[in-house]
């Protein structure tokens, strides 16, 4: 078995079987702060655009909340949107109805997998004008997602996964899959406290085992200018694969020493790149 196809047919088994049973990098500056209980005056630094953020797996819209409160602070409009975690597919055309209905134009950001969500999404929605990756997945058309993760080492996620099996949309038996809380805070956010991450890996939303066998079919990025957030110290999209991905879109890119949450370890730097997409459009 190849590399590049191993996550993807391992994941692949692990959910039959649980069902059977049942282009060159930059520092990021800080966000500049507004004074407590203030906001910018909207339309300033690119805030005539809405601000709409994308989850990953094993979370949701909350996780974005630490920038959320920044980007608010600094006058933007953001929606944070739910993201299923049903499948690629499904949750691409979720996404892209709650766009639909955005007035205006608009910075989409995805965290992990809520990058390939966005990626799909995007290519269905004509009021989005940049792509903001952070930590994430960036799919080209026709690629699935576990060949595209099993490309490059480094990814500690597989291996954390535990599948529990649930009824399939039509009835049938599929798999749901969550990080063990034993290695939810080394593998998805070591240098956030754990304090935090034992309340995120308790309240974690389940991506189902189908999203890593999907097949991507629209890629945004073409025709979308995107700005990328390059985790280096990333276990959950390996660093290396999230370079990949930035130098082939050829997106703007950062890159901080931060975990697979950065949302919560360096905020600032997340909504730095926001904002950048933001006064560039």
């Amino acid at each position: 078995m190849t590399t590049r196809s191993a996550f993807s047919r391992r994941t692949a088994l692990v959910s039959a079987a649980a069902a059977a049973a049942g282009a060159g990098l930059t520092a990021v500056p800080a966000a500049p702060a507004a004074a407590a209980g203030t906001a910018s005056t909207p339309g300033q630094d690119g805030s005539k655009s809405t601000v709409v953020l994308v989850h990953g797996a094993f979370a949701d819209a909350s996780s974005w909340s630490p920038v959320t409160e920044r980007l608010q602070r600094c006058g933007h409009q953001v929606i944070a949107v739910p993201n299923p975690l049903r499948g690629l597919a499904h949750d691409a055309a979720q996404v892209a109805a709650r766009l639909a209905a955005v007035p205006g134009p608009v910075v989409l950001a995805g965290h992990s997998y809520g990058g390939a969500v966005i990626t799909q999404a995007a290519a269905a929605a004509a009021n989005v004008r940049a792509l903001v990756y952070i930590a994430a997945f960036m799919p080209d058309a026709g690629e699935v997602l576990g060949e595209l993760a099993g490309r490059f080492p480094g990814s500690q996620l597989e291996a954390a996964l535990t599948p529990v099996p649930v009824p399939g949309p039509e009835g049938g038996p599929t798999a749901d899959l969550y990080i063990r809380p034993d290695r939810f805070h080394d593998v998805f956010a070591q240098d956030v406290p754990h304090s935090v991450t034992r309340v995120l890996s308790a309240g974690q939303r389940p991506l189902n085992g189908t999203a890593f066998t999907d097949r991507c079919t629209a890629a945004a990025w073409r025709t979308l200018p995107s700005w990328t957030l390059i985790c280096g110290q990333d276990r959950g999209i390996a660093p290396q694969l999230q370079r990949f991905q930035a130098q082939r879109a050829g997106s703007r890119t950062a890159e901080v020493l931060s975990s697979h949450l950065p949302m919560h370890s360096r905020p600032d730097a997340v909504v730095s790149l926001i904002r950048a997409a933001a006064r560039a459009v």
